[in-house]
Order: C-alpha cells, then structure tokens, then sequence
C-alpha cells in the first residue's frame, strides 16, 4: 500500500476545478466557502441559555438515555456511568469534562486537497441533500423511486456548484440497487463523480468500513495517513425521544477511533419526539446529541465532533413534519447559543415542507437557510435539493436553492462592508455633485462587472422583456439549467489505478455480500 499512499493526488477535469467559475452552462461563483462576519443572533439571554443548559444536564443525571448498543453501554459502565439496564444516566461534570476535550475546530480532507474544508469558528459550510427515497423533476412531472442514474444525476450537480462544499449521502436513495451492496455502488459513484469531502452512513461494521476504505483508496492514503487526519465523516440520529441506537452507534464508535469526523443530530419534532415548547425541545435535543460526543470523546479524546439539530416541529392538524416555520427558526438560533456555549461545532439543514419547487419550497428553505446563518451554523446539511419533508429529491429544487447559497456566499463578501477610501468614493460623489449620475465616472466603470452579485437563474427582466422570452418561469429555467450542467459535466481526474482499485474493491465487497440486510 505505501505505492498507493505516494501517488499524485489529481485535481482537475472540467467540473472539478476549484478555481473556474463555470462552464458554458452558468456563470457561478468560484469555489470560495463564506466565512460568516455577522454577530450571531441570541434570542436567549444569558439566565436562558443556563436554564437550557440545566434542563439538558437534569434530563442526563435524572432521566437518562436509552443505550441500545451493548458495547457503547459497557463503556459507559466503564466510565463510571450509572446504568439501570440499557438507560444510561451521567453526571453533568462528567459531561462537561468529556465535551471540552472535543475541538472547537478542525479540518475535513477530501482526495483534492483544493476542496479542504474547515469546520467550526466561524466557516458556513453547504452540503447536498441526502437520504430522500423519492425524487421529482418537471420532466418526469411525479414522484418516484430513486434510482441509481438520478442519484448520479444529482452528485453531477454537487460536484459542478462551488456553492456545495461537501457532500452528504445518497443525494437520493437508489431503491434499484440492492440494500446490501448499494453503499458500495453510491460511494464508487460519489468518489469518482465528486472529489469533495464525503459521508459514510453509520448503519453498522459493513456499510461504515467498506466507505472508510473505499475513501482511503480514493485518497492514496496509507492507513497511518487516513488516521491522522479526518478525510470524511458521518452523522448519527438519536431515536428521540431518550434513545440511541445499535448500528448507529456502531459506526459512530467506529469513525471516532480512526478520528474521522462525526455529527449527531437528533431529529426532534415538538409536539411529536420533544416536548411542544421550543426550550424543551432544544434541551432535550442536546441532551441526546451530547451523550454521543462523551461517548466520542473517551473512545479517543480530541475527535472531531459536530453538534446538530434538527427541532421543528409537526402541523398539529395532521402530525406531519413542518420546516422553516418561525418555531424551526428560533429553535436553530437557541442551539447555535448553546453550541458556543459548549465551544462546538455546529450543524443545521436547509429544509421545507413543500412537495415541490413552488414558492412555498423557496420561502421555507430560506427561512432555514437564513436560520443558519444567524446561528452561526458550521455545516448546513440539505442546503440544496430537498423537498416533501426529506422524501423528495429534486434538480430542479436543487439549481434553484443554489441561487440562494451564491446570494448568501456573496451577502458576507467582506468587500460589500468595506469602508475604506475606494469604497467611500468621495472623489466620485465630487464628480457627479448633485447634476449628473453614476453611470459613467470611472469608479464605476472601474467597478461595474464585479460591483453587484450577478444571478445565474434569478431574472431581471421588465415583465414585457420576461413576456417576450418566453414568460419562463422560475423552476421551467432551473429545469433547462440542470440538463445542460448535466450535458457538459466531466468528472474530476482520478488516477487510473486508483480507480481500479476502488472498482476491485466494490467488486470484491459484492461477492462477499455486501452488507446484511433484513430481506
């Protein structure tokens, strides 16, 4: 393996350079992750954030969680933790003891290493959206299984945006591809189609070794090298209300010896998994999530870890899951409160409950994305595609979302805040007085190319000039620009003998079976 370890590592191939800013298909931004200059916003005083804070703590001491992994329940007991079967309840200074030795910030390293990320302080990172089952576009015009071709479709357009900065699981479940060997047919396809920064789902030894080697393979690594620093991560959902459980924990336990990056984010919904009220919910939400990164944290003291959340909360008419509501707002600010507190990466999600890219979708994901950013969130899962609650995948929905993260990407442009004396322009002012316009002094024809964020989908044309195009409304002109992003993508370069070692492995994988599966 040292051969493999010492190979040049390839950037490249037209979609793949981190420094263009598109091909003929748009004219995008350049790969550049924002780093967010604004204050956050607090809407808990300090007396709210120790309340909170204790909530969490009491929920820990007293009422415990459910440890449903019978290896993370013996090193618990280990730890001198208080279990009573499989519920684990654990001192607040054992907590606090185990979260202070987790970084405030570390670095993320795909196989190009132009697309290292930085996670925590303050860097706003945009991933894909991952996991929906379902997926839609204008041209098939209904919902349906995800298959392997969509997915592809869907990590094409992750690669291409330099909006997207890592990218997370299956941008959708390829349901025509067998549950055993699935992970080994995406991660093959998300390594050689992207060369960003890539998830593993922790859902027991198989599927979390094969892509932690598979990215190690694509990486040169030797295995001394994937260790040394994390070149991927995984995210981990509790079972709220109180409980983790087995695969899950075993692959976050996994991840966290060879200090690869982890995120837990408990999926709570108030009224439904939390309590109805926001401060309950929040606290509860904590809870679940910091018992993991104890757990991280004496596995391999230092690892990586990333505090999520995920409370909103149901329509209390049919139970079903709503997103970017002024409740999922608060609740993202209130935990970007407590995760500074805690002196930990943050991660939140660019969500919606609408069922397809209407108005609705947009106005809901932005209310999230906004969240956010006012959060001084590290790692915003979701930001691009997601639709149905997280059941839908769409391209559409995705190009879309991604004029919004350039439009966010641009806002913190330290540029646009600059005060110096160019920015002043007090000589331009002079020259024009109060006659003429700005249209033509040289400030502005120095300027006027870069001046204003220039918008690839957005159209600003008079009603009578958006008539005469065609009168193409917002999703029909997503749906044109994801075909032809589609029509002139090339995959970054890859070694070709990496390459054929990934394929030999997935190869080797499938006739070990994979996997297992319940069926």
């Amino acid at each position: 393996m040292a051969e493999v370890a010492t190979r040049k590592r390839r950037s490249g191939g037209r979609a793949g350079n981190a420094t263009r800013r598109g091909g003929s298909a748009i004219d995008q931004m350049p790969w550049n992750p924002p780093v967010n200059i604004d204050a956050p916003t607090e809407p808990l005083n300090s007396e709210g954030i120790e309340a909170i804070h204790g909530a969490a703590m009491t929920i820990l001491e007293e009422i415990g969680i459910d440890i449903l992994n019978a290896e993370a329940l013996e090193i618990f007991k280990e730890a001198g933790c208080i279990a009573d079967g499989e519920k684990v309840r654990i001192g607040r200074d054992f907590i606090m003891e185990m979260v202070g030795k987790a970084p405030t910030e570390f670095t993320l390293t795909p196989r190009n290493l132009d697309r290292t990320i930085t996670v925590g302080g303050n860097n706003l990172l945009f991933g894909n959206v991952s996991s929906p089952p379902n997926y839609w576009d204008l041209e098939i015009g209904r919902k349906v299984p995800g298959t392997r071709e969509m997915c592809k479709n869907l990590l094409k357009l992750s690669q291409y945006f330099n909006c997207i900065h890592f990218v997370g699981g299956y941008p959708v479940e390829p349901v025509d591809i067998h549950a055993s060997v699935r992970h080994l047919d995406v991660l093959y396809d998300k390594l050689t189609l992207t060369d960003k920064v890539a998830h593993a789902y922790s859902l027991g030894k198989e599927r979390v070794e094969d892509v932690m080697e598979m990215v190690r393979i694509a990486g040169g690594l030797s295995h001394e090298e994937f260790e040394a620093s994390p070149r991927m991560y995984t995210n981990i959902n509790s079972t709220s209300p109180l409980k983790h459980d087995e695969p899950m924990l075993d692959g976050w336990m996994r991840c966290a010896r060879r200090g690869q990056g982890l995120v837990v984010t408990p999926f709570t919904l108030a009224g439904a998994m939390a309590p109805v009220t926001m401060a309950g919910a929040v606290a509860q939400s904590l809870a679940e999530g910091l018992i993991a990164i104890a757990l991280a944290q004496y596995i391999r003291p230092g690892a990586p870890c990333v505090i999520g959340t995920f409370t909103s909360n149901v329509d209390m008419k049919s139970g079903a899951p709503a997103f970017g509501t002024p409740e999922y707002m608060r609740a993202t600010q209130m935990t970007g409160q407590l995760a500074r507190f805690y002196g930990l990466p943050m991660r939140a999600s660019g969500v919606c409950a609408a069922n397809v890219p209407d108005s609705q979708s947009m106005w809901e994901t932005s209310n999230s994305l906004w969240s956010a950013v006012q959060s001084r969130t590290n790692m915003v899962y979701h930001a691009a595609g997601w639709l149905e609650g997280g059941l839908i995948a769409s391209p559409e929905k995705f190009v879309m979302d991604c004029e919004v993260l350039q439009q966010i990407q641009r806002y913190m442009d330290p540029m646009l805040t600059a005060t110096d004396e160019d920015a002043l322009a007090l000589d331009a002012i002079r020259e024009v007085g109060s006659e003429g316009h700005f249209f033509g002094v040289q400030h502005t024809q120095d300027r006027y190319s870069t001046a204003f964020y220039q918008p690839f989908l957005s159209d600003w044309k008079n009603f009578e000039g958006w008539e005469a195009a065609g009168g193409v409304w917002t999703a029909e002109r997503a749906h044109t620009t994801y075909k032809r992003i589609l029509a002139e993508f090339e995959a970054p370069a890859m070694d070709e003998s990496i390459r054929e070692e990934l394929a030999a492995f997935v190869a080797r994988r499938k006739e070990e079976g994979g996997a297992p599966t319940d069926f």
